[in-house]
């Protein structure tokens, strides 16, 4: 474990999706309007006629991935979160619709229906980023 404090001076965004807006774009379009280089998304609702989840199929190493598609089918955003670092956004979420809900690493193509609200919390944490281990994975460390 690795835990990392953020600095005072935080600030929120919040962010309104239209139908037909992509998630991952538009938040990026605003991490790069509003220079966020390091926060968290801590909230997050919304409806889709499009989205697109991966999730890992196995426990041993390296992992094997199913990425789950629906095209043309109502969910629910129940909820989303994940850490900004140095600008990249990591995000998991879950979707349901009206029998099961579903959850996992956000994709693009997760296109807004009717809504989506999203809050961003920014902080400063100087050096975060997001870099690949000895096993190819992503992790978060101060540089």
């Amino acid at each position: 474990m690795k835990a990392f404090v953020a600095k005072p001076g935080s600030r929120l965004h919040i962010l309104r999706l239209d139908p037909g807006d992509d998630l991952l774009e538009c938040l990026n379009e605003l991490i790069e309007k509003e220079n966020i280089v390091n926060g968290a998304v801590v909230s997050g609702i919304g409806t889709f006629d499009h989205c697109v989840l991966h999730m890992v199929m196995t426990t041993s190493f390296p992992a094997v991935e199913h990425f789950e598609k629906w095209d043309d089918k109502p969910l629910e955003m129940s909820s989303i979160d994940g850490i900004i670092a140095n600008g990249m956004p990591h995000l998991h979420m879950v979707v349901s619709d009206h029998q099961y809900a579903y959850s996992g690493h956000v994709e693009p193509g997760c296109r807004i229906l009717y809504l989506g609200e999203l809050l961003i919390m920014e902080f400063e944490a100087e050096g975060l980023e997001r870099i690949k281990n000895d096993r190819g994975i992503n992790e978060l460390r101060l540089t």
